[in-house]
């Protein structure tokens, strides 16, 4: 056994030692001739990458295989393999070595094409949506971090009712496309033009343009249906409010809780656009409530007495309502709702309903907490434990005003009023935990509000703390990778005993 260990070395023509070229960049490691993939530290993607590229492994049987321990930074990864080989008489050789690789640094052609002029892009995705708000390109934007729909993007740049995409291939541009129209209804139309052209080769260069319009109906709309539409569903409406929008908008009739999914193609042949929007709303507070009985998901039929705030107190006058809100309502709450008895409707198909359709005087559209944040925050108790991630957007704020910055933030938590209120939308988007907010704190100062608060401010909706995701970072992006490897006593141990046994050989017969 001795003499066999001593003369035979069954490592002799495997390679020990091998260059893998690394991206900084975009995070990818170069698998030749030009293909670039992306791995994390340690994973299976990247160890099979590894084995791989050693030469001589296919005259041995490979039994074992796994990462060492490397210094952070050292710009090395280590593998240590164990292999067997026949070498005399039957006789199995076992024998383990280290194959250490030298990361070095090299820019790909996409980052180094980026580098040297940010707009030298092949395909831009234009995406739009021509409404008065940027509410839902909030969820747009935390839709895309999810999925990391993004990570192929040169450039992402602001522009006017959207923003722009950039990318250094077409099919990139028509992969994001993709994942838009599974994510909202859309209607994507593109363009080409011509940059280059070589007479030797036959070689065309072009610009792809992509236009992508988002549906103008959001949430919390309400919006008369085209009688065309009224007559295709049914009779519903024509007076409905949209509830959420996702790959379809859902619409919801308020007086009989009659529902109804609309797709991008049922919409864009019948187009229509929301008659009252989401900055028209007005307050208004419930005197009575009554159940019908009729009940459809989270909603339920109810017959509401309301009074306006802003009146409350200064006249009699109670408005008369049905209501698919019967479930969250109570006499005492604030709900929101569109005036339509005062208000000064401008719509085409408006008109050819007269003298067949009679608008309520008042549609309620969700529960409002405005009035018990507003006393929690004076408390001093309204500060959230959750944030979210953002989007590096180029943006020239050079060309909004004052105004258009306290909109765009009135906007902006007003989307994060919504993700406290909605569950179901919370579902769908990472929410991570506030580096700058205690746990422990918070969870105390959520004790002392139970018990010292009154009744009122108990339902104000909150995220639960189980919801949210621990982030290395909150940022705007990951902008570097380092080579960190772990650093417990543990493992340390480990990584000691495997390297006194990288040069022990068994015999097995």
């Amino acid at each position: 056994v001795n003499c066999i260990r001593g003369q035979v070395d069954i490592t002799e023509g495997i390679q020990k030692q091998v260059t893998v070229l690394y991206c900084k960049e975009c995070l990818r490691y170069l698998q030749p001739p030009k293909a670039w993939m992306k791995a994390d530290l340690e994973s299976k993607e990247l160890l099979t990458f590894c084995i791989k590229k050693l030469k001589g492994l296919n005259k041995v049987k490979l039994v074992d295989a796994g990462f060492i321990w490397t210094e952070p930074h050292s710009k090395r990864l280590k593998v240590k393999l164990t292999i067997q080989k026949e070498v005399m008489n039957g006789t199995i050789l076992q024998q383990s070595f280290v194959a250490e690789y030298v990361v070095e640094y090299h820019m790909c052609e996409a980052c180094a094409r980026s580098a040297a002029n940010s707009d030298q892009w092949v395909a831009c995705v234009q995406v739009r949506q021509h409404v008065g708000h940027k509410r839902t390109f909030f969820l747009l934007e935390q839709l895309i971090l999810k999925h990391s729909a993004h990570h192929n993007t040169l450039n992402i740049k602001e522009a006017p009712d959207g923003v722009d995409f950039f990318y250094s291939s077409r099919s990139h541009a028509l992969k994001f496309i993709e994942f838009l129209n599974s994510v909202v209804p859309i209607k994507s139309r593109s363009d080409k033009q011509l940059v280059s052209h070589c007479e030797h080769t036959g070689a065309y260069n072009y610009k792809f343009t992509f236009s992508v319009k988002m549906v103008p109906v959001c949430k919390e709309d309400l919006c008369l249906l085209p009688q065309k539409v009224y007559t295709a569903l049914g009779g519903m409406g024509p007076i409905v409010v949209c509830t959420h929008v996702t790959g379809c908008v859902h619409l919801i009739d308020p007086l009989t809780l009659r529902q109804a999914h609309v797709d991008a193609n049922a919409y864009h042949r019948h187009p229509y656009t929301a008659m009252q929007s989401a900055k028209q709303l007005t307050e208004y507070i419930v005197l009575d409530s009554e159940l019908l009985g009729p009940k459809q998901g989270k909603w339920a039929l109810a017959d509401l007495q309301v009074a306006r705030s802003a009146d409350f107190g200064k006249n009699d006058t109670v408005l008369l309502c049905r209501s698919h809100l019967g479930n969250l309502l109570q006499a005492g709450d604030l709900v929101l709702g569109y005036d339509l008895n005062t208000a000064n409707l401008v719509d085409p198909e408006l008109e050819k309903y007269r003298g067949k359709l009679q608008l309520p005087d008042v549609v309620l559209v969700r529960k409002s907490y405005a009035d018990k944040r507003r006393k929690r925050r004076q408390k001093g108790k309204g500060q959230r434990a959750w944030t979210l991630k953002r989007m590096e957007i180029e943006q020239d704020d050079s060309k909004k005003g004052k105004n258009d910055l306290e909109k765009e933030e009135m906007e902006r938590e007003r989307f994060m009023e919504e993700l406290e209120e909605d569950a179901e939308l919370r579902s769908k988007i990472a929410l991570y935990r506030d580096p700058a907010v205690d746990p422990s704190t918070q969870a105390h100062t959520t004790n002392n509000m139970v018990d010292e608060t009154d009744d009122d401010e108990d339902d104000v909706p909150e995220v639960p703390l189980e919801e949210l995701l621990n982030s290395l970072s909150i940022g705007a992006e990951e902008t570097s990778h380092h080579y960190v490897g772990a650093e417990d006593e543990e493992y340390e141990d480990e990584m000691e005993e495997d390297e006194m046994d990288e040069d022990q050989t068994t015999l097995v017969k």
